[in-house]
């Protein structure tokens, strides 16, 4: 058989390898490659699975040796796949960045606290509609000056102390130095000050230093 005419080849090769067997060969020095120059100990996306066989968490492959991870690593889908993780990352850390000097200036108010104040609850009854409702006397003796006591409502579900229960909500009072303190009521619906101007009261007195607040039940 005359060899001499066969393009590309000489005597006892192969012939010209196809598509398909360049791929593979590709294939194989690259994970030859990668054996030798990356350390699978710091790849944070290879997982073992119980199974023995290697996962890629960015990629969500299969592969069953070290090897075929490796190949898999110079492919095309997983460096699609970290330069997407990467900008992705860029985009986070810049936004971080920029929300950072808004966060900083918010600075958490730290001062002494000297216990909690004295305080007095009343049930009371509305003479003319015989509404229920509660008042609450606060004694702040020792608040600092300039400082005017401060109170809100609270829903069981914002609270952190407790096991939060739907049957009641919290009268949330705060007033420096003293430490924030909070009356568990029952989460019943209140008079609309709108509606009545005078189903919730208080007042701050500023001489004898004590803070009444009253509201109504509907």
């Amino acid at each position: 058989m005359d060899y001499q005419n066969r393009a590309g080849a000489n005597k006892g090769s192969g012939g010209v390898a196809g598509a398909s067997e360049t791929a593979v060969d590709r294939r194989e020095r690259l994970r030859k490659l990668a054996l030798e120059t990356i350390d699978l100990a710091k790849d944070p996306y290879i997982l073992r699975t119980h199974l023995g066989t290697l996962e890629c968490r960015l990629c969500l492959t299969l592969h069953v040796n070290e090897g075929s991870y490796l190949a898999h690593t110079q492919g095309k889908k997983h460096q699609t796949n970290l330069a997407r993780r990467a900008a992705r990352d860029n985009k986070d850390a810049s936004l971080m960045i920029q929300a950072a000097p808004a966060a900083q200036q918010v600075k958490k108010k730290v001062f002494v606290k000297i216990g909690r104040p004295g305080y007095k609850i009343i049930k009371i009854r509305e003479p003319v509609s015989q509404r229920m409702g509660l008042l609450f006397t606060v004694s702040l003796p020792e608040i600092k000056e300039g400082e005017r006591p401060r109170r809100r409502f609270m829903s069981a579900f914002e609270q952190r102390r407790e096991i939060p229960n739907r049957a009641f909500q919290y009268l949330v009072l705060a007033a420096e130095p003293y430490e924030t303190i909070a009356f568990a009521v029952p989460s019943k619906e209140m008079v609309d000050q709108e509606e009545d101007p005078e189903s919730v009261w208080e007042h701050w007195d500023q001489d004898e230093k004590v803070y009444s607040c009253q509201f109504l039940f509907k």
